[in-house]
């Protein structure tokens, strides 16, 4: 027989759900701040300085100077090691690794940098009273103890044209002057439905907000889809820095966004171009080394607390799948063809 001093089920449910609720909307307003509406808001990076080619810049470029500081499961600090691998920048820009802390809900050094344990620290060193969020990549000055730049968006930017003096691949220009153009119209439209459109389903506290965040995100997956059916890359036959940008948030989709952050609609595997583009850039020279796929379940299932409380990180997915062949470079061969038979045309 049950207790007599036992609680109805009701009640404990609808007292567990009170307290997980309020504690849930505590730490969610912490970790994802949000308007009115329970839309996730991404606030502004606070440090946008650049690294320039002139000997008496601020910031000269440098081999060694600078370091780059990531967490490997990040995929804006992933942005930034594809470019620095694609570039061949690898001895010229140190990479220091940080790693998340579950308890703190921080960023530490795994050794001590710039005498620094925490990340927190190492932006008081470089401001002194900052109370900003501490975040990676972070592009750091190791003479002037500063950080010169903390948007991954304007980083793999500068790492594409600030460095060619040092780089192994100079001649790689991912972000040439013609498709300037189309590159920041993707850059656009992607960050918001697809970089940032992850994290407005994961982190909506509405039903309206998810419900909107996944409707423009799988329209621009779907949209993207399209695109790549005739063109290897967003941009015709050239990899730029809009495939990088795509490209972190699809090599994490299927291992977290599609479960953990709700985008269940469909995987990218599931997509024919899609799929195929993502395994076109997994297997390009240098980026498969820049994956780390215990990292992004290990940062996400793991130190995700609101979105996954019991911290259970899964057994899979098995990746080896991006490895297969892809059969995408027919499509730069074929738009070579068209264009060079479009020139004979006009002569």
């Amino acid at each position: 027989m049950p207790s007599r001093s036992a609680l109805p089920p009701g009640l404990l449910i609808r007292t567990g759900k009170w307290v997980w609720t309020t504690l849930w909307q505590t730490m969610m307003s912490k970790l994802a701040p949000s308007d009115g509406t329970g839309a996730y808001v991404r606030p502004e990076s606070q440090f946008r300085d650049r690294v320039r080619v002139e000997a008496e810049a601020k910031f000269p470029a440098a081999s060694g100077r600078y370091y780059l500081i990531a967490g490997l499961g990040c995929p804006w600090a992933h942005r930034t090691l594809v470019v620095r691998s694609l570039k061949g920048l690898t001895e010229a820009i140190p990479l220091i690794v940080v790693y998340p802390s579950s308890d703190q809900g921080i960023w530490t050094f795994e050794q001590p940098f710039a005498t620094c344990q925490t990340l927190p620290q190492l932006y008081q060193i470089a401001q002194t009273g900052y109370s900003g969020r501490a975040t990676v990549p972070i592009l750091w000055d190791s003479q002037t103890r500063q950080i010169v730049n903390n948007e991954s968006a304007e980083m793999i930017v500068i790492l594409n044209q600030a460095f060619d003096s040092f780089a192994q691949r100079p001649d790689l220009d991912l972000y040439p002057a013609a498709l300037q153009p189309e590159i920041d119209r993707w850059n656009e439209q992607i960050y918001h439905a697809v970089n940032n459109g992850v994290y407005r389903c994961g982190f909506a506290q509405s039903q309206a907000a998810y419900d909107q965040a996944v409707a423009d995100l799988f329209a621009t997956l779907d949209l993207i889809d399209t695109t790549l059916a005739n063109q290897r890359y967003l941009c015709g036959h050239a990899l730029t820095l809009a495939d990088v940008r795509l490209f972190t948030t699809l090599f994490r989709f299927d291992i977290v966004y599609h479960g953990l952050f709700k985008c269940n609609r469909r995987r990218i595997q599931d997509y024919t171009h899609l799929g195929a583009y993502l395994r076109d850039l997994y297997q390009l020279p240098g980026v498969a080394e820049t994956c780390h796929l215990e990292a992004v379940k290990r940062d996400y299932y793991g130190n995700l607390f609101p979105l996954n409380p019991g911290g259970i990180i899964p057994d899979g997915p098995d990746i080896t799948d991006l490895q297969a062949p892809h059969g995408r470079e027919k499509l730069s061969a074929s738009m070579v063809v068209k264009a060079a038979t479009k020139g004979q045309r006009a002569e």
